[in-house]
Parts: C-alpha cells; structure tokens; sequence
C-alpha cells in the first residue's frame, strides 16, 4: 500500500507588505518619546505593530552612538515593529545586526516593501479578467483606524482623518477630505492614483514610492480636488478641477 505523502512543514512565498519608515533626525531617547507622544497624540493604537525602517540617513556626524535596545524598545512601545535599518554606514552593520535588524538597501524615496517580481504581460483584451468589485466605505475613518482594500480599488465616501491609514492594491477614491495616510498600488501597481476631493493627508504612497507632507501640502492644492499619481520615481500631483486645468 502506498503512503500518503508527508503534510508541508513549510511553504514560502513572496509577499507584498506595508512598512512604516521610521526617519531618525535625532539618537536621543528623550526626544523621540516626546515626538512620539505628540505624534500620536495618546491613542495606545495608533500603529497596530506596524513593521519599521528606521532611516538614519538624517542623523549627523556628530550624533551620539545609537542604544539600539532603547530605540527598539521605544518604538515597539509605541507599537511599532522594528525590523530593518536603512542608510546605515558599514561601521554599524555588524552592530545592526546582532540585534535582530535587516539592512536595507533601497532609495530613501521608496518604502519598506519588497520590489514586487517582474511585471507579466497584459493579456489580450478578449482574455482580460473581469475587475474585481471596489472595496466601498460609507463612514468616516477614524484616527487609528486602518483599513485595506485587498485586491480591488478603495472607495470612500466620507472624511478620512488625521491618524487613520487607507490601503489597497488598486486606486483609491475619497469623495470627502482625505488627511491621514493614503497608500495605493500596496501589491506594486504603478498605475494606481490617489482621488480627493478635498486633498491633506500626512503621506501618500503609489508603488512604495511615498512622499510625505510635515510641512503642509502644496497650498495652491490643498483641499481641493486633486489627483496623485506616480511619475517614474516621482510622486506627481495634479490638480481635478475644471476651474484649474481650462
């Protein structure tokens, strides 16, 4: 009689995830916690064990050493989850590494996630799948709420704000103000845009490439309609309104 064949212990896969990027401009554990703090403004959720790069491209040559069981500790105090460094000299990677952190290689302009494998060519319009169906919201998205649309575009209908996180591997649509953070394309689609109609988040993400807004969105855009979209390596932003673009 034949034997069934052994049950897989393991099978591995590539996977598309979402990183945060941790971007250092200082190594000192008291004023990390306070613009930690600040930034989350107490909501105990506002990361959900996110993954984090930290980017130490900032920091200066006279910067002290950094403790990295303290900012690992800090930053999961925060529920973030450390699991790389970017822009590290050779000097630090041993260092780096006895703490369990990767080193990361890519351009400071893209996020954490892997480079998604070689594009497959389109099929030919007879064979093209059919979409699949939008993921559609109908209630605000409140701060340190997350929400992912997998596999489809991202519909919202009303306010998105400042804390809350909106994913998907497709476009996404927000027919009300968008502020917090708006990452479209998470599984590498290129093409994917970014809609609003009142446009102010905090970061907006196409592909992995990312671009962040600490200093306000362009005024002579914001909170107006306006569209997002990916340039090569560039985050492009273009106005929607008819008024604008006549």
């Amino acid at each position: 009689m034949s034997k069934s064949p052994a049950p897989k212990a393991i099978e591995i896969k590539i996977s598309t995830i979402v990183a945060v990027s941790a971007i250092l401009y200082t190594a000192d554990a008291r004023a990390l916690d306070a613009a930690l703090r600040e930034m989350t403004g107490g909501v105990a959720d506002f990361f959900e064990g996110d993954p984090a790069v930290i980017d130490i491209a900032a920091l200066g040559p006279d910067e002290a050493a950094i403790d990295w069981p303290g900012l690992i500790a800090l930053l999961k105090q925060y529920r973030l989850n450390p699991v790389a460094v970017r822009n590290a000299p050779a000097a630090m990677e041993a260092d780096i590494a006895a703490h369990g952190l990767s080193l990361d290689s890519g351009s400071t302009a893209r996020a954490e996630a892997p480079a998604p494998p070689a594009p497959v060519p389109a099929p030919a319009p007879a064979a093209a799948a059919a979409p699949l169906a939008a993921m559609i919201i109908d209630t605000p998205v409140r701060a340190g709420q997350r929400i992912y649309a997998r596999g489809s575009d991202l519909i919202i209908t009303a306010v998105v704000n400042n804390g809350a996180e909106i994913i998907a591997d497709g476009s996404i649509h927000v027919y009300a103000a968008l502020h917090g953070r708006a990452l479209a394309g998470a599984s590498g689609n290129a093409g994917a845009r970014i809609f609003a109609l009142s446009m102010a988040p905090e970061l907006v993400s196409i592909a992995g490439v990312y671009r962040t807004f600490e200093d306000g969105f362009p005024p002579e855009l914001a909170r107006q309609p306006t569209q997002i979209s990916l340039v090569g390596e560039r985050i492009d932003i273009l106005s929607i309104s008819p008024a604008n673009r006549s």
